[in-house]
């Protein structure tokens, strides 16, 4: 088992990987009252394998990740007389993981939380960094906490029960780290996307290595985003108003936000064309979409709620070349008209 640790101000993360659901409840502390808050169909095709521990069932919709579902996961600890000294697990992929961290971070002001992230995109990206929330009028994570997870534990084995379009949407968020800082990263994508596809154990191990050291290296620096750490929004701040408006997964909608990104950097003579054209090649590898679909309006609405707007303007990530990134603020009127041009 390979071990990293994140060590941030609010706490620190043990990283386990390689490790399995059957030893998730070695690293709960002794003598821990412990819950666990499971994705419904985690729960229907590893349940055996998980610890038996009192559990309720979550069904991982970004409709279902609201203030409602936090509510009844409370009444859930409240049943199971959980107090500050028990333990909750969250067990699925990001919706779950978001969800399981904040109702314990907010449940009698903050129980100690872990993970076991059961998709790709939670294992390279969204179980990591102490960011927890939900949905609020369909708007995705306007109500949240950073808190640290004490473990994130990493069975690469359940990632064989996804269904193709999961495991793409998780090489977006890989794709990602790698194009805001980590060059040796993305050529590592590009000479083994087709290894990878197929979760080949060696090919993943290696990209999912790097993918989370960038992830770790930049989260260090900048736990709660007041810097360096808004470049992992790259293709977010566009997707997600994608998301919302064009009815695509998260990975569809931060893949064509990473391409609108990277063509506004090709405009403004921050990045050479050719390097934008290798990320569009790079994402078209892994079957991710790169083209916005129909007219933007809708889309710019969107935009106009999310959380980095700053008056007129929001603060978006472009980039310089691959491997370097940049936080630029883009006046909306400008962004209206990029989107115009660019779809």
């Amino acid at each position: 088992m390979k071990e990293m640790t994140l060590r941030a101000q609010s706490g620190t993360t043990r990283i386990l990987l390689d490790a399995k659901l059957e030893d998730l409840s070695k690293h709960v502390p002794p003598k821990t009252q412990a819950v666990m808050v499971v994705d419904a169909e985690v729960l229907r095709l590893h349940g055996p394998r998980l610890p038996k521990l009192p559990v309720i069932s979550i069904e991982a919709t970004e409709d279902n990740k609201s203030l409602d579902t936090i509510c009844k996961i409370y009444e859930f600890f409240m049943q199971q007389e959980l107090d500050r000294t028990g333990f909750v697990i969250g067990i699925g992929g990001g919706i779950v993981c978001d969800m399981a961290g904040f109702a314990a971070s907010t449940y009698m002001r903050g129980v100690p939380f872990a993970y076991a992230p059961t998709t790709l995109l939670a294992q390279a990206d969204a179980s990591l960094g102490g960011k927890t929330g939900v949905n609020l009028q369909g708007y995705k994570n306007q109500v949240g906490t950073f808190c640290q997870p004490s473990f994130v534990l990493m069975d690469l084995s359940v990632l064989k029960t996804l269904p193709g379009p999961q495991v793409r949407d998780g090489f977006a968020e890989i794709i990602k780290h790698a194009a805001i800082a980590d060059a040796q990263l993305f050529e590592m994508l590009e000479k083994n996307a087709k290894d990878a596809l197929v979760l080949d154990e060696k090919a993943l191990r290696a990209i999912l290595l790097r993918s989370l050291a960038v992830k770790i290296s930049v989260v260090e620096k900048d736990e709660k985003e007041a810097g360096v750490r808004r470049l992992l929004n790259f293709g977010h701040t566009l997707g997600h108003a994608i998301e919302k408006t064009q009815q695509k997964s998260h990975g569809q909608a931060v893949a064509i936000g990473m391409v609108l990104a990277a063509k506004m950097s090709v405009e403004r003579k921050m990045m050479k064309e050719g390097e934008c054209k290798r990320l569009i090649s790079l994402l078209r590898a892994y079957g991710l979409p790169t083209e916005l679909d129909g007219r933007p309006d809708a889309l710019l609405q969107a935009v106009t709620h999310d959380k980095k707007r700053a008056g007129a303007s929001l603060h978006m990530v472009l980039l310089e070349k691959i491997g370097q990134a940049k936080v630029v603020a883009v006046q909306m009127d400008k962004l209206a008209g990029d989107l115009h041009d660019l779809r």
